[in-house]
């Protein structure tokens, strides 16, 4: 299809799998390189523009750090908090409803869905508000094929996301953090962008599900807000829809979410970054426009007062 996407970074990027199930195994795996993305097959990788030329600075991340640093609230708002609690969570069987204005509206149970898609695995570079990042192998498909199953009506103008709400499986929503069920949403264009992906799995396995199983967005030109995840909803609507984050505290947390090391959190800076599993004297480096896919996603903002629309 004319919209799949081009591949820039390399499996030498992120974690080899033996390493990212084994943090022990760092050392043993550090000389995994271009002959290990040579074997990669017909595999589709997806990929962050200019990787290439950052790759010596991109250090592995482990099973460890992927699996155990998560924000899910809904299983506690400590990071390890969602490794200890989410296994509560039932994700069999799993369908997920499709309203608003599609052509056709039902529940779409997870396994039809995926008869109909095509797998690919993207390597993204995947960034959290508190200026953590880490590189993931996501396996999944483009939100825009599942949009477009659905069919999208003339007139659709957001895409509104809803994460599964239980309470006697998620401990976490015991306390009013955030108000329950988890909501997020994205303007239409940039669902259907082709980054804008739909994860069910991390190096070909299920997510974990700490991580969003058994279904979850990963848009990495933004914050990890728009990473929600065991999405049970997706509603199309012509109305900006309510976020959790801009709902909980709207001068901090905007409807975009966008990366953009111009525009410091009210707390923090959003300038440099560190990578996850460098501990807290790790190298900061600088934090790149839209999380280094600029050329790729700034033309969807072209006009915009990115620091009113933040």
């Amino acid at each position: 299809m004319a919209h799949r996407w081009t591949n820039k970074l390399t499996r030498s990027d992120v974690t080899p799998e033996p390493l990212f199930l084994n943090r022990r195994r760092v050392l043993a795996g550090l000389g995994l390189g271009a002959g290990a993305a040579a074997g990669l097959g017909g595999l589709a990788l997806g990929s962050m523009p200019g990787a290439a030329q950052a790759q010596d600075a991109l250090e592995p991340n482990a099973f460890d750090d992927i699996t155990s640093y998560c924000n899910y609230y809904e299983f506690g708002t400590r990071k390890d908090d969602p490794a200890k609690n989410a296994h509560l969570l039932t994700t069999e069987p799993w369908s997920i409803k499709i309203d608003g204005m599609v052509d056709k509206p039902g529940d779409y149970a997870l396994g039809d869905i995926l008869s109909q898609m095509t797998i690919e695995e993207r390597i993204y570079r995947f960034r959290c508000v508190e200026a953590w990042s880490m590189v993931v192998p996501w396996n999944g498909f483009e939100l825009a094929d599942l949009l477009n199953l659905a069919g999208v009506q003339a007139g659709a103008k957001y895409v509104a996301f809803e994460t599964v709400y239980r309470p006697e499986e998620m401990p976490g929503t015991r306390y009013r953090v955030l108000d329950w069920p988890y909501v997020e949403g994205l303007r239409l264009d940039e669902a259907m962008h082709p980054l804008t992906m739909m994860a069910t799995g991390i190096y070909g396995k299920p997510i974990p599900n700490q991580n969003g199983a058994p279904i979850r967005l990963v848009v990495p030109w933004k914050y990890g807000f728009k990473s929600i995840k065991s999405i049970v909803r997706i509603t199309l609507t012509d109305t900006q829809p309510p976020t959790s984050w801009n709902k909980a505290g709207p001068r901090e947390y905007g409807f975009y979410s966008n990366v953009n090391p111009t525009v410091d959190h009210p707390r923090w800076s959003q300038a440099t970054e560190r990578r996850l599993g460098g501990g807290l004297f790790a190298k900061r480096q600088p934090t790149l426009m839209f999380n280094g896919y600029e050329e790729d996603v700034a033309a969807l903002y072209d006009g915009m007062d990115l620091k009113a629309n933040y």
